[in-house]
């Protein structure tokens, strides 16, 4: 009954979502336990239930039925185990130790895990912001932030948002040293700069079809996003700024993005978590709030 059960709340997560890998990535399982799950819920119905092809899976006219008819009895079973929503509340109770990039901390990540805080008052949160790879076991990491693909093929990732890199500069700045058209251009204008911490080095700007550069001029150089932004707005240099940082104010007219033929295709944001398997609620219940939040930032 025990395995029934969790077979049906597999394919009804699946069914949702629309696709195996999400599915096993909301469950925190691997792809192919959901593909056996559902195959063998196929085998006990005797009908198919997702029509799928190398590139998606969709519901059947049956599958679509049961999806609904089990998402009902799961639920119904839940409220089994459920206690009273204030119950709930002193149940989430604990540390949670997150690593975020600090040019995401303003605009996403504190205003998430603040109403977290409000809503789950046992929940304690320990953040470490940082652009560098976090060392997750021994700073003992629960759930990660990342904008590009983390590299560890153990953690549980959920791509949840892109975020574009404009090269801006305000109107001042430009009418003063000229509008970049070439990368020889950038090499003769003054730019900022962000170390790596972890190299010591600063990061390069990233162009279209993989180009990196390192610019010749940089002015101002610093290892925080947002004291970067603000030497840009300063009128001090020209800087490589990810959107969620410059969208308001290219929209108010502070800053131009100049070079827009060049500009890389759109990194990715990831949630992360270290650890597979059975996840508290605690730990729930900040990875999901914080990635629907990301999952808000403008494309």
């Amino acid at each position: 009954m025990l395995n029934r059960l969790e077979m049906l709340r597999i394919f009804c997560t699946a069914a949702k979502l629309g696709s195996f890998k999400e599915a096993a990535t909301r469950l925190g399982i691997s792809p192919q336990a959901v593909t056996r799950a559902v195959q063998e819920l196929e085998r006990l119905q005797g009908e198919l239930l997702f029509h799928r092809n190398t590139r998606q899976v969709q519901l059947s006219e049956f599958g679509a039925a049961l999806a609904e008819r089990a998402r009902l009895a799961v639920e119904q079973i839940d409220t089994v185990f459920e206690h009273e929503e204030n119950d709930e509340v002193e149940e989430a109770a604990g540390m949670v130790r997150l690593t975020a990039p600090a040019a995401l901390s303003r605009t996403v990540i504190l205003p998430a895990l603040t109403a977290i805080a409000r809503r789950y008052p046992k929940i304690d949160i320990d953040l470490r912001l940082s652009d560098a790879l976090a060392d997750v076991v021994n700073e003992k990491i629960d759930i990660g932030v990342r904008i590009g693909l983390p590299r560890d093929n153990r953690f549980v990732v959920r791509k949840v948002a892109g975020t574009q890199l404009f090269v801006v500069a305000t109107p001042d700045c430009i009418a003063q040293h000229g509008e970049p058209l070439s990368f020889d251009d950038l090499h003769r204008l003054p730019t900022t700069a962000m170390y790596d911490s972890s190299t010591g080095r600063a990061w390069p700007w990233m162009f279209a079809d993989g180009q990196r550069l390192y610019p010749a001029g940089a002015r101002f150089m610093c290892n925080d996003a947002e004291a970067e932004l603000s030497a840009v707005l300063a009128g001090l240099a020209y800087g490589q700024v990810p959107d969620f940082l410059a969208r308001e104010h290219l929209a108010s007219g502070r800053l131009v993005a100049v070079m827009r033929d060049a500009e890389a295709t759109p990194w990715d944001i990831y949630i992360y978590r270290p650890q597979r398997g059975p996840l508290a609620r605690r730990f729930r219940i900040v990875y999901d709030a914080l990635g629907d939040a990301l999952a808000q930032l403008p494309v």
